[in-house]
């Protein structure tokens, strides 16, 4: 039995994608075992786990100091006190303590990257820290033969710029079946990371001009304490803060529309395919999202919910109201009734696990 370690700066609660990849493999005859970070804030680990989860605590919680900290600690975990047969490191920051415990041990490595990591907003502002990461990139992902990320426009982005061949899996849920119901409820749904370009500003303006409605946002962030001092005064809007993935779907079932509004703040944003959606797909919640090319491309292969054109809470208010008449809501219901058998985790793991036999 091979023995796989994931490891992910995530602490492992939320981050559904290694959650499933960890199930996968470990239902499919590997021994795996998940390491990630535990913050002071991060909620237990999930009981019955396919897996073996570990977290490791930081004393920086932040910054420059807290990625030099984790990278160090992270070698050493996986030099001396993690035996394994492939090292899968999930995104950049994980990726050199992994790359050189796996040379060290002469251990093959896979590696997944989430998003377009050195476009992110986070570091389209901060061009020395971005060229750090950058150079990192170009040194290290030429080196390496095994590469995931989670959809096709990513993969070749990839592929194209370092010459290897990236395997697109994509971010999507388990397949449960959902009936189609009328939804008496008029929630919207915003879950993911509250950061810098989601678009929960412009969510938060449209419901003045939606009164009768409610906004759910579900997750935590770096802008959090900004987006609640903005919606104080509002009654409709509801932050739930971090829930597990094994419960966010009882929330999901609930909504009426769910949102996915990144703005145009780069490259990353631009060839995004957020999770989210995916998740509100299989619950059978239309979605409004953002004019950008990953979003546009998931509306193109079904018409599971509309594109937001104008960036105003006037034009997104307008749009929820249209898109809830009876008929037309319910024809979008279809959509993603049919979408969901598709957009499911059980297409995407047969690739992964070819993935993983010619490792």
């Amino acid at each position: 039995m091979k023995k796989i370690t994931l490891v992910v700066i995530s602490d492992l609660v939320t981050d559904q994608r290694v959650h499933k990849i960890a199930t996968t493999l470990s239902r499919n005859g590997y021994q795996v075992t998940v390491i990630g970070r535990e913050k002071k804030d991060s909620l237990a680990l999930p009981q019955g786990l396919d897996y073996v989860a570990k977290r490791f605590q930081c004393f920086f919680q932040k910054g420059k100091l807290f990625y030099i900290e984790f990278q160090i600690r992270l070698f050493f975990i996986l030099l001396f006190k993690n035996a394994f047969d492939i090292v899968h490191a999930n995104d950049l920051d994980t990726l050199l303590p992994a790359f050189l415990a796996s040379k060290l041990k002469r251990k093959k490595i896979a590696y997944d990257s989430h998003e377009y990591f050195t476009q992110t907003p986070e570091l389209i502002h901060r061009p020395i820290t971005r060229k750090i990461w950058e150079n990192l990139e170009k040194i290290l992902l030429p080196k390496l033969k095994y590469a995931l990320t989670v959809n096709d426009i990513l993969a070749h982005i990839y592929s194209e710029k370092y010459g290897i061949h990236f395997q697109a899996i994509y971010n999507v849920p388990f397949y449960q079946e959902t009936p189609i119901l009328p939804k008496y409820n008029k929630i919207l749904i915003y879950q993911g990371a509250l950061n810098l370009g989601r678009g929960i500003e412009l969510m938060i303006d449209a419901m003045q001009f939606l009164p009768n409605w409610e906004l759910w946002i579900i997750g935590n962030g770096d802008i959090e304490i900004d987006l609640k001092e903005k919606a104080k005064n509002y009654k409709n809007i509801k932050f739930l803060g971090v829930i597990p993935h094994k419960v966010l779907r009882n929330y999901t079932l609930q909504a009426t529309l769910g949102l996915s509004l990144e703005e145009d703040l780069g490259e990353n944003y631009r060839v995004a395919t957020p999770n989210k959606v995916f998740d509100y797909i299989q619950a059978i919640v239309p979605v409004i999202v953002s004019d950008l090319p990953g979003l546009n491309s998931i509306l193109q292969t079904y018409t599971v919910g509309e594109i937001l054109k104008t960036r105003t809470p006037e034009a997104l208010a307008t749009l929820v109201m249209n898109m809830t008449e009876p008929s037309k809501y319910y024809q979008l219901q279809q959509n993603c009734y049919e979408a969901a058998k598709f957009y499911c985790w059980e297409n995407q793991e047969k690739i992964l696990v070819n993935f993983y036999k010619n490792i």
